[in-house]
């Protein structure tokens, strides 16, 4: 059997036609498709106003500075995240501040947000990792009783619902991606909602040179050019054609190792909130024998990848200044493996992995 790969998109004819008709229509960036793309995403999200964005780390900035963060504040950010998180901080002129997370659900520790809040404190960004959700609303509540911005980072979790409400409409904004390995992509890509109609019309500004429509040459305010194109837009609009097809997967192939493991203590499922309806963009599991397991999975061409270093232990982020320590993010990414999570894995090709791991544990 062919090596089995953690994670790729699935991709057809259906996104040749889409790319096709923009091609021949000539209109190649922010047209048409783009419109009916942010139209979907509102559809979607249920969220007033999406604004397309150029990356996901865009719709980040543009979130950001919407809000008004700038130089001199600080914008308390998940330990345990994806690099952008944080960067787009930076982006924005801000120092973004490391909050410990929760064991379970891999969200903000708000007792130690508590700990974390100054006269510099502006805005917090709750992440929704691994298309699961988690205390979002005590996030907005908490947010709310200190004055602070919340931006959702949803990169991972498009079609994750809390609530019953979209993630990403909770706060004040929300981002997503649309990059190579998302549930839904194209290739770059990203998405703002929001239900505030003056921030919505920011982001707008703050993508497109601060103008609020193409073809004019006067400029309101600042801005810069994080456009989407027509080209990644028309990939994205097919992409939602098979939206519900790739979440019931993703929920099927995270579920199938979940059961086929139940006997097997040493390896235990992320948890899932009880009031989210996950997509499980990746499968993730938990061992204290990760790097042993890892090692093995690979050498029997099944690719498996760890989950994210924690942002207090980047190299790039040495000058902040670090105090706390982060156990809880420390043993998140010590004992977190993502396993083959694609919506193209084959029934076989996943009982291999069942198979590979049982006999992993048996063995030892």
């Amino acid at each position: 059997m062919a090596k089995i790969l953690q994670l790729e998109p699935w991709i057809d004819e259906s996104e040749l036609d889409a790319l096709r008709k923009v091609i021949e229509s000539t209109f190649l960036v922010e047209h048409e498709f783009s419109r009916q793309f942010e139209s979907q995403f509102e559809e979607l999200t249920g969220a007033a106003r999406a604004v397309a964005t150029c990356n996901g780390t865009a719709a980040l900035f543009c979130s950001l500075k919407a809000t008004g963060v700038g130089h001199g504040d600080e914008v308390i950010v998940p330990d345990f995240t994806y690099i952008a998180t944080a960067t787009a901080v930076i982006l924005a002129g801000a120092k973004p501040v490391f909050c410990e997370v929760e064991g379970n659900y891999l969200s903000l520790d708000l007792e130690h947000a508590e700990r974390l809040i100054n006269s510099k404190t502006k805005a917090m960004i709750p992440v929704h990792l691994y298309g699961q959700a988690g205390n979002v609303d005590r996030v907005v509540s908490f947010a709310k009783e200190h004055g602070l911005a919340v931006i959702e980072d949803a990169a991972q979790s498009v079609g994750v619902t809390f609530k019953g409400r979209h993630v990403g409409t909770f706060g004040d904004l929300g981002a997503f991606s649309f990059y190579g390995n998302k549930t839904i992509t194209c290739g770059e890509g990203g998405m703002v909602v929001t239900n505030d109609p003056e921030l919505g019309s920011k982001c707008v500004r703050l993508k497109m040179h601060g103008r609020d429509q193409k073809g004019t040459y006067l400029h309101e305010e600042i801005g810069f050019n994080f456009c989407i194109t027509d080209m990644q837009s028309a990939v994205a609009i097919a992409q939602m054609k098979k939206l519900d097809a790739i979440v019931e997967k993703k929920r099927a192939i995270f579920d199938n190792y979940r059961m086929a493991w139940q006997g097997i203590e040493e390896m235990e499922p992320m948890a899932v909130d009880a009031d989210c309806e996950p997509v499980h963009w990746l499968s993730v599991f938990f061992t204290d024998r990760k790097e042993e397991l890892k090692e093995y999975l690979l050498k029997q061409d099944i690719q498996v990848r760890d989950l994210f270093c924690p942002l207090h232990r980047q190299p790039c982020f040495r000058d902040l200044g670090i105090q706390d320590d982060y156990p809880v993010s420390d043993r998140l990414f010590r004992r977190g493996l993502a396993l083959p999570s694609s919506y193209s894995l084959t029934t076989e090709e996943q009982q291999v992995v069942v198979d590979a791991v049982e006999a992993f544990f048996k063995a030892s």
